[in-house]
């Protein structure tokens, strides 16, 4: 009878002497802001103590959580950053012989190669082909993949240009847009150009060229974009660094905005 309230009394003093270590151990990774590694344990601590992970796997598992809660966070932190138009993923983008894209193209812009190149990507298209929304869906992978990317329609970039030089911040600007992977400019040939965005966008791409890329969404077809930019020096400079490294994507196919039109 005492044997068994001994080892009674021992469990007791176990089962609380493991309470509180795990109960530390939870508390410093919460002092220590490993946030997906404290959520992981005590998930672990919730289950059956003979579904518990043990030892080495157990320390696996919590460095797998931690390392996944980083790439989570960072990914919402850039997503949040680059003001994404449209919340688009690829896992939306229609692929067919009549929009004129195939999987294959996709599945290769996806990979992120022409990031790492810094290569850029022209999409072309009528109003309403879906353009932007490609343009976001790829924003939005290269946020997942960890690519620092800022997204601009060409009336923001004008207004941008316009108000830093005017107080002196412009070199801060050029600066900020220098150190994105990535630079989404939509609406390409919407509004007319003057010479100061001429010669800003001419910089832009010179200080990205070879190193960092450029998608740029456009009604245009590119064929004429050296009429739009209206003027034959600055036209060739910016045209030769915009498209010498490109790929071109030019969709087709009747407005997407239509067909979700209720039909009357």
């Amino acid at each position: 009878m005492i044997i068994r309230e001994t080892d009674n009394l021992w469990k007791l003093i176990t089962k609380q002497s493991i309470n509180m270590n795990t109960t530390a151990s939870l508390d410093q990774m919460q002092q220590l802001k490993l946030l997906g590694m404290h959520h992981a344990y005590h998930s672990q601590l919730e289950l059956p103590m003979n579904q518990q992970l043990e030892g080495h796997e157990l320390i696996a598992h919590l460095l797998g959580a931690e390392q996944l809660h980083r790439v989570n966070e960072k990914t919402t932190y850039y997503l949040k950053l680059a003001k994404l138009r449209l919340p688009a993923t690829l896992e939306q983008i229609e692929c067919s012989p009549a929009r004129n894209l195939t999987k294959q193209q996709l599945a290769t812009l996806a990979e992120g190669r022409y990031l790492d190149q810094g290569e850029n990507l022209l999409i072309t298209g009528a109003t309403g082909c879906g353009k932007s929304f490609l343009a976001c869906a790829l924003g939005h992978q290269a946020c997942i993949q960890g690519y620092k990317t800022s997204y601009l329609n060409m009336n923001r970039l004008i207004e941008k240009v316009t108000l830093s030089r005017l107080d002196g911040s412009y070199i801060k600007l050029l600066n900020h847009l220098e150190r994105q992977s990535l630079i989404i400019l939509d609406d390409f040939g919407l509004q007319p150009m003057n010479q100061e965005l001429r010669l800003s966008l001419l910089q832009l791409l010179e200080d990205r060229y070879g190193k960092k890329s450029i998608i740029i969404t456009s009604q245009l077809p590119v064929a004429k974009w050296h009429e739009y930019i209206n003027d034959p020096t600055l036209a060739d400079a910016i045209l030769d660094r915009l498209t010498a490294n490109a790929h071109r994507i030019e969709l087709k196919g009747e407005s997407l905005r239509r067909k979700k039109q209720p039909k009357q």
